[in-house]
């Protein structure tokens, strides 16, 4: 049963085009081709990227945080209520009135008092701005290291400046260290991402970065070992290139570098813009959907990757329009925040705000995109 259900899964009709096998794709003549066993190493690889981060946010992001001044706000906690927080665990964190009203009586507390006890009690689950940071300088190192990789890899590709030339000769075509190590680093990143995303930074697109980090990790394996693996450098590459500039927006928010920031932001946004909605779709998208089609009949492959990145375009044109949403109220002197991120709740109208604290304004980018911060440091 599952060697039929093995079989089946790399029938060469599914992954290789007409009249070609898995047997055409074996090494030869120091010609090495890929291999669907190559990214086995990549889940180790990922346990290690997570390790490695613990110590860099360890003992570089939070040194770093401290040189640029990152401060937390001080919060008030929640005082012990065993009622409250046995429902705040098992019936939600935000009661509705008539909830409000029960717990009340159960709890010898006004409803003013319980309203309260609720926000200050989400507000002590809410990331402090120090883990934000670290999450921040992480991602900002990586892709920027994976640009700079990435494009060493492909910049003295002829298919760089040719398109066409991404499919001459395939699915014949041998593969190089360079190409070998920049696929394992970045299927292994993305892998680390999916293990820690549960710990991570929790926004309002949380489903949508699951979907994206899926998607990548399953268009990475596909292009892989089915010697995609030229348009998959492309690919690769252009995201990259924006997504340094969204972390390190995102960091000088976080130290309250108000200009430095929106700097950043505009520039990030004309990037995201361009090689998101430009040049993936009408250059990449088409090298990937047309050229093909001129050297083979479409088979399962084809359409299965072009799916993909159909679902990554959605996503792009989601997050594309946080992006412009937030430059319209930039461009519009409104105050600016991320339309993706969890805002922390105050209790100024009150008087009870913490003495070192402010209100929570602005927001900072997320995880993949959409940052801004019209004000100074606040919170994200």
């Amino acid at each position: 049963m599952l060697q039929t259900l093995y079989d089946y899964f790399w029938w060469e009709r599914l992954w290789l085009p007409v009249n070609l096998t898995w047997a055409d794709l074996e090494d030869r003549d120091g010609r090495v081709y890929a291999k669907a066993s190559d990214l086995y190493i990549t889940l180790p690889l990922a346990l290690l990227f997570l390790i490695v981060r613990y110590f860099f946010e360890l003992y570089v992001a939070t040194p770093l945080a401290a040189l640029l001044n990152v401060k937390e706000k001080t919060r008030l906690r929640a005082p012990p209520n065993p009622t409250l927080e046995h429902f705040y665990l098992t019936g939600g964190k935000h009661p509705k009135q008539a909830e409000v009203e029960l717990l009340s009586r159960q709890s010898g507390l006004s409803g003013r008092q319980v309203e309260r006890w609720f926000r200050r009690r989400r507000n002590q689950d809410r990331p402090s701005l120090l883990k934000k940071f670290r999450e921040a300088s992480w991602r900002f190192t990586f892709y920027l290291i994976a640009f700079i990789a990435g494009m060493a890899v492909i910049v003295d590709k002829p298919w760089f400046y040719d398109m066409k030339k991404v499919w001459e000769g395939y699915p014949i075509q041998s593969t190089i260290p360079s190409q070998y190590w920049y696929y394992m680093i970045e299927l292994s990143f993305y892998w680390s991402l999916l293990f820690s995303i549960a710990s991570d930074v929790k926004r309002k697109d949380f489903k949508e970065q699951i979907i994206h980090h899926v998607a990548t990790i399953i268009l990475i394996s596909f292009s892989w070992f089915a010697n995609y693996i030229r348009a998959g450098t492309l690919i690769m590459a252009l995201h990259d290139s924006s997504d340094y500039l969204l972390e390190s927006a995102k960091m000088f928010n976080y130290a309250g570098w108000k200009n430095t920031c929106n700097n950043i932001f505009i520039v990030f946004a004309i990037v995201f813009i361009i090689t998101r909605l430009v040049i993936l779709p009408f250059w990449i998208l088409h090298c990937t959907v047309v050229y093909p089609l001129e050297l083979y009949p479409a088979f399962f492959g084809y359409y299965f990757f072009n799916s993909m990145m159909g679902v990554l375009q959605m996503l792009h044109i989601f997050w594309a329009y946080l992006i412009l949403r937030m430059a319209h109220k930039f461009i519009t002197g409104k105050q600016v925040e991320d339309e993706r991120s969890d805002r922390e709740e105050t209790e100024s109208s009150e008087g009870e705000e913490a003495s070192g604290g402010g209100g929570a304004k602005s927001r900072a980018l997320a995880n993949g995109h959409p940052i801004l911060n019209n004000n100074h440091r606040k919170n994200d």
